[in-house]
């Protein structure tokens, strides 16, 4: 009878070890979801971006170019301003920002013109959203050079003004300049976006427009890490 209340104790004392050492394994906290959730996020060439097989030229080598291929008739496009307007303002300094027209043929390149038109006039910043609207709520064709200068008109830019600015040496250059970049980018459709002259980003690859800026900041900070690592070389 003693012997057996003895081996009744030695087998709770086991039991009551097991038990807490099992609780005790039960409380040590489980981060390997929350390091899988802070790891850095990592995104494919050929399924998230394509890498363009000749690197164009950016305009200001001192800093990461990032070109938005619009048209204002495209409605993913206009979708797309009140997505990107944001995430514009937010850039650092070390962010180029150039938006910049398609041209495909003589609408688009006519479109070009009328945005290169307000920029060189100092008004893009007002007249942006208006060509947009215009286009796709107001339902414009915008296909002649009359119908834009009204347009324009109506925002109080002078006739005189919009002609001298529309048929300039300096629209034209730019109008060529980004026919010949959208040519080199391989551009396929609108919106999409070239980071550093390197990469093609757009919504066909990423799934949403959303998920289109998060493969470009992934991108720009490719190029960010690249050019601390050469700056720093001996």
């Amino acid at each position: 009878m003693f012997l057996l209340q003895r081996l009744n104790r030695f087998f709770l004392m086991l039991v009551c070890l097991f038990t807490a050492n099992a609780n005790s394994q039960s409380l040590v906290p489980d981060y390997s979801y929350q390091a899988q959730a802070n790891a850095p996020v990592h995104y494919q060439a050929g399924t998230d971006y394509i890498v363009l097989d000749n690197p164009i030229r950016v305009a200001d080598p001192s800093k990461i170019e990032v070109v938005e291929v619009f048209w204002y008739g495209c409605g993913h496009c206009f979708h797309f301003e009140p997505i990107i307007e944001p995430w514009v303002k937010q850039l650092p300094e070390d962010v180029n920002f150039v938006p910049m027209p398609v041209i495909w043929n003589e609408t688009t390149e006519l479109h070009a013109r009328m945005f290169y038109t307000a920029k060189q006039l100092n008004k893009l910043d007002e007249l942006h959203s208006v060509l947009f609207n215009a286009m796709n709520i107001e339902k414009k064709k915008l296909t002649k050079q009359s119908v834009i200068q009204q347009l324009f008109e109506k925002q109080g830019i002078d006739k005189k003004d919009f002609e001298n600015a529309f048929s300039s040496f300096s629209v034209s250059s730019q109008v060529r300049l980004a026919g010949s970049r959208v040519q080199s980018y391989g551009i396929e459709g609108t919106p999409e976006i070239v980071v550093n002259g390197k990469y093609r980003v757009s919504a066909r690859l990423t799934g949403s427009q959303e998920k289109m800026l998060e493969v470009v900041d992934f991108l720009v900070n490719v190029e960010r890490a690249k050019n601390k690592s050469a700056a720093t070389a001996p």
